[in-house]
């Protein structure tokens, strides 16, 4: 159910333009929470890696943190979508964004009086995924019910969009608040930032479709299955992503910080990392304005892209080398995510659609854990460069393979 169009004075909104969607104030209320959800997670990206390399100097030790926050995800993605398609979804995002603001005010807590152990960062970071997992299929869910469907594209780029600045600035900040007053800090800033985004999911009001049916929780998981499964284009981009997750997990988020401690500092880290938000940017902006009528096909197609900062961090660690790297990766990844929420909402029924994002969460999100538990032991086995150079491989294997699906091919947006 879409919110009445509203209007200033006697001027409505452009039928088909880039801000159209900021017209409606229930989808002005999702975009907002949504990037600042994703500040707060940027920025405990970033505080969250260098508190624990700070507390233990170790790779495997960051990951075994990072990797309890993605196992939780795992663990919580189908209640989160089961949750979604019965609840009212606002409220679901409004109790997720006080939960993480508690947990991130605990972990902030910890390591600014001295007590963070690598148990306890990595049991807060649990809870912190736990709620995470709850809320993403209730936010991705939401946007059909705050625009029109017309604008449901551009509604799509300009929410990401939002969700890119928030990490741009927030990958940003984060190195520099790091920095500057320590990574204890910026997590309790970071509290601050998820009590914000509660506040601004509080402004969308709009209905939850009917169920289909009483709450019968496996019986609703079936329903979402089938759907899942009965599309080959669907399961087969979330086994592409399985990879491409894991290796960018294992390889950016958990080597990247090493390579960058040896090399670049981690302030300059904390820049390249925004460099992709940044190519995002304007890759969402381009998907607003255009995409081709097989746009999964061309967004599949770039996610290749995925490979070059990895060599790059593995062959040539430098600034002038890893921020048009990670700029352009970020770019090409936008137009898959426009393409792919799209393609999505305009063919899910939308009661089900929450459990399908809920089964594209674990199937993306399942190999998190091993990728980011991995990466370091498989550095210190193989070495550096050798672990980075076969993520990039890993994700153009399976770029390709996904792309040779006939599903894939021939799927056109409405």
């Amino acid at each position: 159910m879409s919110a009445p169009e509203e209007q200033t004075g006697h001027t409505r909104a452009p039928a088909h333009g880039v801000r159209a969607p900021l017209r409606y104030r229930n989808f002005r209320g999702l975009a907002a929470g949504r990037s600042l959800m994703y500040f707060g997670n940027a920025l405990a990206t970033v505080a969250l890696a260098f508190a624990v390399l700070d507390l233990t100097g170790s790779p495997v030790a960051l990951g075994i943190v990072l990797g309890s926050r993605s196992a939780a995800l795992v663990v919580f993605a189908l209640l989160g979508g089961v949750l979604a398609d019965r609840l009212p979804r606002s409220v679901i995002l409004q109790g997720a964004c006080a939960v993480a603001a508690a947990s991130q005010t605990a972990i902030a807590a910890s390591v600014l009086t001295g007590v963070a152990s690598v148990p306890l960062l990595a049991a807060l970071s649990m809870v912190n995924g736990a709620v995470a997992a709850v809320g993403l299929p209730a936010a991705v869910s939401l946007t059909p019910q705050t625009v029109p469907a017309h604008l449901l594209r551009q509604a799509n780029a300009v929410a990401r969009m939002g969700i890119m600045f928030g990490m741009a600035v927030g990958m940003s900040a984060g190195g520099g608040a790091v920095g500057l007053a320590g990574p204890g800090w910026t997590l309790a800033l970071n509290a601050a930032v998820f009590a914000a985004a509660g506040a601004a999911f509080g402004l969308v009001r709009v209905a939850l479709p009917p169920p289909t049916g009483p709450s019968r929780p496996l019986h609703d998981l079936a329903e979402g299955w089938n759907e899942f499964t009965s599309r080959p284009w669907v399961w087969i981009v979330v086994l592409q992503f399985m990879i491409v997750n894991a290796v960018w997990a294992g390889g950016v988020k958990v080597l990247g910080p090493a390579v960058a401690d040896e090399t670049i500092g981690r302030g300059l880290w904390g820049l390249v990392l925004s460099a992709e938000t940044a190519g995002a940017l304007v890759g969402g902006l381009l998907a607003a304005r255009w995409q081709p009528r097989r746009a999964l096909l061309f967004g599949v197609s770039l996610t290749g892209m995925d490979a070059l900062p990895l060599l790059t961090l593995g062959y040539s660690p430098t600034v002038p080398f890893l921020l048009p790297a990670m700029f352009l990766t970020g770019l090409a990844l936008e137009q898959f995510g426009v393409a792919w929420e799209v393609s999505l909402q305009q063919n899910i029924p939308p009661e089900k659609l929450a459990r399908v994002y809920s089964y594209d969460a674990l199937g993306s999100f399942v190999a998190l854990p091993i990728g980011e538990t991995a990466a370091g032991p498989l550095a210190a086995l193989v070495g550096m460069r050798p672990a980075l150079a076969g993520g990039a491989v890993l994700v153009v294997a399976a770029c390709l393979v996904t792309v040779s699906v006939p599903g894939v091919r021939t799927l056109t947006r409405h």
